[in-house]
């Protein structure tokens, strides 16, 4: 599997020169695969809003590079707005930036200033409304008129519609109730699945990150900690808790088991895992 993504040793340093100079990113290299669906998770201040920052060339890096499909980002500045076409970053609560009197009109705003008309542009207008659940007779109205998560859907759409090579999402369900949370996320596994899209999650949720990612990229005081499967990083749990963040409940719950005696692998992070385990467990089998 090919890297779409390359960040190597990137650094982002706040303040050069001043008494309150500080890197938000440190010498942080990893790779992102074409396809993969990549969690990104670490406690607040711990570079997570920077680094993404400069994936599609928000921010310019102090030290270091961001490589997309092998080149440099910023080998040629005055082609970074293309980058940002094709590295799409929706950030935490979007809704805010909602700003056309339609709902159609508001996700034709991207791929208009892609230079999209007529019938494709409608196409890619209403097949990103399609994927997030906007119904068609939805497209008249001001986004203004729309509950919370809807217009959190009209956001996502207006990224979508530019039929972005990788798509970045920072804290995409934040502010949302457990219904809404649910269905915003079924949406993004819908359309990872059936576009195979590489999609980054950034999430201050431990849960929403197991139950979606492939892998899971954890950075801790402009590090990265550590990286691997949901099962690679779920079994450091312990190292995780230590660095002051979370694990998912279910983790908690078979981490307390195993305290007590039961022979449980605490590094299970999905109900069903853990179910499968109490099962064997009961009915006096080897637990897999």
């Amino acid at each position: 599997m090919e890297p779409i993504l390359q960040i190597k040793n990137l650094t982002h340093t706040y303040g050069v020169g001043t008494p309150f100079q500080r890197s938000a990113v440190e010498d942080m290299s990893f790779d992102v695969y074409e396809g993969e669906f990549l969690g990104i998770i670490g406690h607040t201040g711990s570079g997570k809003s920077t680094l993404i920052q400069h994936l599609n060339g928000l921010l310019k890096p102090t030290a270091g590079q961001v490589l997309l499909g092998g080149k440099d980002i910023w080998a040629e500045p005055k082609k970074i707005r293309d980058v940002r076409f094709r590295v799409g970053l929706v950030f935490q609560y979007p809704e805010y930036q909602l700003f056309e009197e339609t709902v159609y009109k508001d996700i034709a705003f991207g791929p208009t200033n892609q230079g999209k008309t007529g019938d494709e542009l409608d196409r890619c207008v209403r097949d990103a409304a399609r994927l997030v659940g906007i119904r068609d007779d939805q497209l008249d109205k001001s986004p203004f008129e729309l509950s919370g998560g809807q217009k959190r859907r009209v956001a996502l759409a207006g990224v979508l519609a530019m039929e972005p090579e990788v798509l970045v999402l920072d804290e995409p369900t934040a502010g949302l109730d457990p219904a809404g949370r649910e269905n915003l996320m079924a949406n993004i596994r819908d359309f990872h699945r059936n576009r195979h899209t590489t999609v980054i999650l950034v999430s201050h949720s431990m849960d929403e990150i197991a139950q979606n990612v492939d892998r899971i990229l954890v950075l801790k005081s402009a590090h990265v900690l550590m990286s691997g499967t949901p099962a690679e990083v779920f079994a450091r749990a312990d190292e995780l808790l230590t660095a002051g963040l979370d694990v998912p409940q279910v983790t908690r719950i078979a981490m307390a088991l195993k305290e007590r005696g039961l022979d449980i692998d605490p590094a299970v992070y999905t109900v069903e895992a853990l179910e499968q385990q109490i099962l064997a467990l009961r009915k006096g089998g080897a637990v897999c």
